[in-house]
């Protein structure tokens, strides 16, 4: 095989999948993934992924995992130590394959704590979907039947599709996710290490003891020492956490987004910090969000420490903290009109919501209204159907409407037009039935098809609802008012169907081209609240 030839061609890439480019200096690769997705084996090319290691190459964190032969430790590739000789390499796709191989993680660059593979969110075949599903831990709550029954296929398929690509299964996966929520309960608060045990899914003190001590190669106790050391004492009941992401991150669009349009009640911005109520399977949370130069500072309150790593899971998952903002930035800044805005403020990410069901009835009562009126809309149904909670640091008051509050609500009572009203209650029949999931592990296309069925779901609600309930890093709003200032004032196509004939060299990312042109414009979504409350 040459060296223009990637191994992982030949390695369990299908014939539709196709690599755009690979940078030959570091190794860094960029994958356009086709119509049914793409499998990348990035672990597979040996030679790159040793050249990543040797260069400490901190993009390559969370892509694929560094085992080092002769001490028994796997890193991150950019882990400070001196490089290992490249003989005693061997690479792994995920932590859980590292671990299942007899390796420990490395106590200096902490690899189980890396930003997630950036493949899980950008892709929608049936890993990425499962490894979405068991980051939010399905598996530890309903098992591996369960998974496969969110999937639509049997365990036997999950399996072996799992272990072809990641040479693990979704236990291993799921043990994995268990250590490493252990080790933050640990490290981070003063609960009794039998509470962090059955926090963090383990069925045993035993179980729990066996596999800190075999990951992390320390007893809970040792590690709770050694974090001690320069800790100030924890507050009960709340945990504090730092969210690793991929720099660059462009905090103003993100966190401005999330303040100039959240639901009173239920989100808010204080002191410098997005903060909002979290519904979660065995209670609910209150999470303050707060950018930082090197990672995101995460302040939870959770009523149930066994939601911690779903907690988490949705914290990630609506600051977009997983994505690969050089590949993202790359595409886009080959086009010479988006290009000097990417270099204005690269790394911009896509905000998306920790409840797909909540963004889609938010998307519905923001249609064809300003985003104060959209607001107000969603404040009314907060007080109405909302579960109320306290919260001793801010104005949060309420969680946001369970579906099942809302399939009773009265459509008369609703402060809207008679076809919206259509529109929302049918979407709640169809959530609140099953028919249509909005989930992290659903099918991007199959949701897209059945809004696309029910009354009063356009291409504008059904693609916004793809970009930030669904994560496709694809989605596209041609129709969106400020996509079509903003095209205007660029002198991009005007019409929705040229400018998505001309959108098609930002492929797959153009979510992220929607961000760098709303971005033009003079909006409260594009910039940090500088008041103390929003």
């Amino acid at each position: 095989m040459t060296s223009s030839q990637p191994t992982w061609l030949s390695s369990g890439w299908r014939k539709s999948d196709r690599v755009v480019s690979v940078d030959h200096d570091v190794g860094f690769l960029r994958i356009n993934r086709a119509a049914s997705g793409y499998v990348g084996r990035v672990h597979a090319d040996f030679d790159r992924c040793a050249r990543a290691v040797r260069s400490k190459d901190a993009r390559f964190d969370g892509w694929f995992f560094t085992a080092v032969l002769t001490t028994g430790i796997y890193c991150r590739p950019s882990c400070p130590v001196v490089p290992p000789k490249i003989a005693h390499m061997r690479f792994y796709p995920t932590a859980a394959a590292a671990q299942q191989n007899g390796f420990r993680a490395c106590k200096r660059c902490r690899p189980d704590a890396s930003p997630g593979s950036p493949q899980w969110n950008a892709r929608a075949d049936v890993v990425a979907r499962a490894m979405r599903l068991i980051a939010e831990g399905v598996v530890d709550r309903d098992g591996v039947p369960g998974l496969a029954d969110r999937l639509g296929y049997s365990t036997r398929h999950i399996e072996r599709q799992l272990r072809a690509e990641l040479g693990t299964g979704p236990l291993a996966l799921a043990r994995a996710q268990r250590a490493q929520t252990a080790r933050i309960l640990i490290e981070t608060s003063t609960v009794p290490m039998g509470d962090v045990a059955f926090a963090a899914g383990f069925a045993s003190i035993r179980a729990f003891n066996d596999t800190v001590r075999e990951v992390f190669g320390l007893a809970p106790t040792e590690l709770r020492r050694r974090a001690a050391g320069g800790r100030r004492g924890a507050t009960p009941g709340l945990l504090c956490l730092r969210l690793p992401y991929r720099t660059p991150l462009c905090p103003d669009n993100l966190f401005g987004h999330l303040a100039a349009t959240g639901t009173p009640g239920v989100e808010e911005w204080r002191d410098g910090a997005y903060r909002r109520t979290l519904r979660l399977s065995h209670g609910h949370g209150v999470v303050s969000l707060r950018p930082e130069p090197d990672h995101i500072g995460c302040r939870l309150a959770l009523t149930d420490l066994r939601d911690l790593s779903l907690a988490i899971a949705r914290c990630r998952w609506l600051l977009d903290l997983d994505a690969d903002p050089t590949a993202v930035d790359e595409t886009l800044r080959a086009d010479p009109v988006l290009a000097p805005r990417v270099d204005e403020n690269p790394g911009r990410r896509v905000p998306r919501t920790v409840d797909g069901a909540e963004l889609a009835v938010r998307a519905v009562l923001g249609q064809q209204v300003s985003t104060a009126a959209a607001r107000t809309h969603a404040g009314r149904l907060v007080a109405a159907y909302g579960e109320p909670v306290s919260d001793s640091g801010g104005g949060l008051t309420h969680l946001f409407p369970s579906i099942e509050a809302l399939a009773s609500l009265d459509p008369a009572a609703l402060a809207l037009p008679a076809s919206r009203r259509r529109t929302l209650t049918t979407l709640v029949a169809a959530l609140a039935s099953g028919a249509l999931d909005l989930g992290h592990g659903s099918d991007w296309q199959q949701a897209r098809a059945h809004l696309a069925a029910l009354p009063g779901f356009g291409p504008w609600t059904i693609e916004t609802i793809a970009m930030r309930a669904l994560g496709d890093p694809d989605a596209f709003v041609p129709g969106d008012l400020g996509v079509r200032i903003a095209a205007g004032n660029l002198g991009l196509p005007a019409t929705p169907a040229a400018l998505t004939r001309y959108a098609a060299a930002w492929r797959p990312w153009r979510s992220y081209a929607v961000q760098y042109l709303w971005a033009t414009g003079d909006h409260a979504i594009n910039r940090l609240p500088s008041g103390a409350v929003a």
